[in-house]
């Protein structure tokens, strides 16, 4: 019950352990750090990423909190903190986008709350394109959660056959004891 709930967060192996909920262009993919027109990335332990192409991947992990041995009073009564962390990137040579939505969900699957950040566009004409963090984490929430959807990904800007999309890695999801 303690650690990163997410299964296979930096491309390991390979795509296991995700739901493909868009799988446009070329399609998904994993890539050795720092790939074509990369970025050093800050952990040298993460030696993987997933790259998307040039028409929307979004891919999905569903977290049984149940199955994953949380108590469901605790759940209801603690209602104890449910950290995120996300790592996006874009190449040197292409423009992409980078989306995140994060949602706690009852015993139905239904959105109790949810993290959708406003979807970010990378250029490398003007931006910094290197390995960015995006983190929450979620409090007071209620009673009622279950489940933990968490999905991510994009495309790229110009449209370009192959991997020049937005590369994500050391995904976590966290919950506190």
């Amino acid at each position: 019950m303690s650690g990163n709930l997410l299964k296979n967060p930096n491309g390991d192996d390979d795509l296991d352990h995700w739901e493909l909920t868009e799988n446009g262009g070329d399609q998904w993919r994993t890539e050795d750090m720092p790939g074509d027109c990369g970025h050093i990335y800050s952990d040298e332990l993460i030696t993987k990423y997933f790259c998307t192409s040039f028409e929307p991947c979004l891919k999905r992990q569903l977290i049984d909190l149940l199955a994953e041995g949380y108590d469901p009073e605790h759940l209801d009564i603690a209602q104890p903190a449910v950290n995120v962390e996300d790592w996006y990137c874009g190449r040197t040579d292409c423009g992409c986008i980078y989306k995140l939505t994060v949602s706690l969900l009852d015993e139905g699957q239904e959105i109790i709350t949810e993290f959708k950040p406003d979807e970010v566009t990378l250029d490398p004409d003007c931006d910094d394109c290197s390995w960015r963090k995006v983190s929450h984490t979620f409090t007071d929430y209620g009673p009622g959660l279950r489940f933990i959807s968490f999905e991510h990904g994009g495309q790229d800007t110009k449209y370009w056959q192959g991997w020049f999309g937005v590369r994500v890695t050391g995904s976590s999801v966290t919950v506190d004891q």
